[in-house]
């Protein structure tokens, strides 16, 4: 048996980290080699990504990234959020909030944490293109998973070189057109009066093909007054009018008309009632309606042998309607009734090489990319869920321009180095039209008009060490940065108009990993380690307004581990594990009161588990259980309440068959199969102590497609 040896010092991780988490990596190695020596069943499939801008093996792949595999047909989920896909990814988080007028809460290494509607800290692709807007505010409602083939979730430093906001990268990829002509149905229902229909279809050939999916979603919500309704459309045609040249259109529509808002709850109302609303809800109907149309093209151009070009233009239009949980009658509230009309758009190219040094490889990509967005954003007096007088006017506008370069230098035999550098910039403006002159203070409303520019050049450095043909090591080190978002610099703790003082958040990432294969096995592992200055954090949140402000000296560490096992043709495994030290190292003070240093960052548990086991008889029948358990996590910067830890189990099954042509899939799930009463998520920092979000109880799920 072959002795490894583990350098724990590498990254300072020693002094961070109890020495049992290095001697942890060995152990791994030691248990690798003896599984070598004995017999093994057929490894498990390696899984081809884009980590490095280029399709490589997961497991080769120098960084802690994942790739959860998307079946339309198959999975045993309705496909409707992200929530159902991610749980067996290790650090992320992703909490559906049975409140789909605020979109999921994603979190990738204890980054987005801090968000309370929308996607913050994580950069979110579909198909090659942003759905994270210039600012780094970012969707993922968007993807039609029902059409995805897969999602890539990379993490730590080598997410930095995909530029502001990138804590972590989130990747989603539609299916490619099939090559003989297909079409599914799909109906679903469930618990709270879920309904599901979808159909879809596609077809082609060698030279040119599409698929189309379009699924409507509706359900009367857990909650009270958390009813929703959207509809998703996503197309996507693929020509080769060549062997070295490829072209893909993509268009997604989303329609969302209705999706009520039930707030967040105080710990009272949360144990005596989780189902119930705060009475303002229902007052003033607090709501929001999204129509959002987007259409991209995506050119790969081989040049010759070495050399190909990639090259991605798209564009889009989002409309947001919304009310609020009070009138906003005064100049500083701007309004109850937010009224947004929202234009995106961008441009990239980049240009690989590949080539060899003393036989072996070295690959090098250099691109540049460019995004904008220009909003309208109107506020009106919220009249009791009707918009009433004229409160704010204002056009926004963010762009950026990024200049990127990356190397893959396998240099030895069994060593790998990358580099890479991001130059970013990134400019936000305001254009005040609301301007009411008064001699009274209090009724004076002036131009607050102003723009702001960033700039940031994010270098990263890594190197991988193939111990055997099963076993590679990693670490990599990145400096990465985050700007306020257009809503977070929305308002100013005194008087009008935007806080343009805010700075951009830094940070320094760290990471080491181990990636272990057997015939049976797959494990990974890694340590990770940031440390952020001028991190945002909420200053003051009053009538749904939230300011904010920069501190110092957060730091957030932990582990990661994944492992995955097929035990026999019909038996397998997952474990995923996370623990997670987030926290701030300076104290501060905002207006929920003082923060002492060491206090946790607010929605981040410490340790999260998830596991799997399933069952599959003859190739036909499937079945599973899931466990979910996270440990408590504080509802604010002060740490004055949290969220309690649980545990919930989940039951799937599946059978699949054939009649005649037809090909058929039943399934059905009960989630929360104990009816544990739990918060699924937290309301970060909520100004009126409505911290909570309740889980819904157990539920069940059945679901049929048929693919003809």
């Amino acid at each position: 048996m072959k002795n490894y040896s583990v350098p724990c010092g590498v990254l300072n991780f020693k002094k961070t980290y109890p020495s049992a988490m290095c001697t942890l990596i060995a152990s791994l190695l030691a248990a690798h080699a003896q599984a070598q020596e004995a017999s093994s069943l057929q490894s498990l499939p390696e899984i081809v990504v884009s980590a490095s801008r280029s399709e490589q093996n997961r497991f080769d792949a120098p960084a802690a990234i994942d790739v959860v595999q998307v079946n339309g047909f198959s999975a045993q989920s309705p496909l409707v959020n992200m929530s159902e896909l991610l749980s067996a990814v290790p650090g992320v988080q992703v909490r559906e909030r049975q409140n789909y007028a605020q979109d999921l809460q994603i979190s990738v290494r204890g980054f987005g944490t801090r968000s309370t509607f929308g996607v913050r800290g994580v950069r979110i692709l579909i198909d090659g293109i942003p759905a994270t807007m210039p600012d780094g505010q970012g969707q993922a409602s968007s993807a039609s998973l029902a059409s995805a083939s897969r999602i890539e979730i990379l993490r730590g430093p080598m997410a930095q070189l995909y530029g502001n906001s990138a804590g972590g990268v989130l990747q989603v990829f539609t299916k490619d057109p099939p090559m003989k002509p297909e079409a599914s149905l799909s109906l679903g229902f469930g618990s709270d009066n879920q309904r599901l229909l979808g159909i879809a279809a596609g077809g082609g050939n060698e030279t040119l093909g599409g698929v189309i999916d379009i699924s409507q979603y509706s359900t009367d919500g857990y909650r009270d007054h958390s009813a929703a309704r959207r509809t998703t459309i996503n197309a996507k045609v693929v020509a080769r009018p060549s062997s070295d040249t490829k072209i893909t259109a993509i268009l997604n529509s989303f329609d969302q008309p209705l999706s009520e808002d039930p707030l967040g709850l105080t710990r009272a109302d949360f144990q005596n009632n989780p189902r119930q609303v705060v009475p303002g809800a229902i007052t003033f109907d607090t709501r929001k309606t999204i129509t959002q149309q987007q259409i991209g093209i995506l050119l790969e151009q081989r040049l010759s042998a070495s050399d190909t070009l990639n090259a991605r233009v798209y564009g889009g239009t989002r409309q947001v309607f919304q009310t609020l949980a009070f009138p906003g009658d005064t100049l500083v509230q701007a309004g109850g009734v937010v009224d947004l009309d929202r234009g995106y758009g961008g441009v990239g190219l980049n240009w690989t090489h590949e080539t060899q040094v003393n036989g072996l490889p070295l690959n090098w990509t250099v691109g540049v990319e460019a995004d904008s967005l220009s909003e309208r954003r109107l506020g009106f007096v919220n009249n009791n869920g009707t918009p009433g007088a004229l409160r704010r006017d204002e056009n926004d506008h963010a762009k950026n321009t990024d200049v990127f370069a990356q190397i893959d230098w396998t240099f030895a035999p069994q060593w790998r180095a990358t580099a890479g550098v991001r130059m970013s910039r990134v400019k936000l403006s305001v254009d005040d039209n609301y301007i009411v002159p008064n001699a009274d203070p209090t009724l004076n409303n002036p131009d607050d008009s102003g723009s702001v520019e960033y700039k940031q050049t994010s270098p990263v450095v890594g190197l991988a060490w193939r111990a055997s043909d099963n076993v590679n090591l990693y670490a990599n080190v990145g400096k990465g940065f985050e700007t306020p978002t257009l809503a977070e610099s929305a308002y100013r703790a005194t008087g009008t108009g935007p806080n343009l003082g805010l700075r951009a958040s830094t940070s320094v990432q760290s990471e080491i990993g181990a990636k272990i294969k057997n015939g049976r096995h797959l494990m990974d592992f890694a340590l990770f380690k940031s440390r952020s200055k001028n991190e945002i954090v909420q200053e003051r949140s009053v009538f749904g307004r939230a300011t904010f402000q920069n501190v110092d000296s957060v730091e957030r560490r932990g582990v990661e581990a994944s492992w995955r096992t097929e035990w026999n043709s019909q038996l397998s495994s997952n474990v995923a594990y996370t623990w997670l030290d987030a926290r701030f190292r300076e104290s501060f003070s905002s207006a929920n009161g003082t923060s002492a240093a060491g206090n946790r960052l607010p929605g981040t548990p410490e340790h999260s588990l998830y596991t799997e086991l399933q069952y599959r008889w003859q190739n036909a029948v499937t079945t599973a259980v899931e466990m979910r358990a996270e440990s408590e996590s504080y509802v604010n910067d002060i740490n004055s309440d949290a969220a309690g830890g649980y545990a919930v189990f989940n039951l799937r099954a599946g059978y699949e068959f054939n009649a005649g042509p037809t090909k058929m899939m039943l399934f059905g799930r009960i989630d929360n199969v104990f009816d544990r009463a739990y918060a699924g998520s937290v309301v970060v920092n909520d100004g009126n102590g409505r911290f909570f979000e309740p889980a819904p109880g157990r539920r069940l799920y059945i679901g049929m497609r048929t693919q003809f």
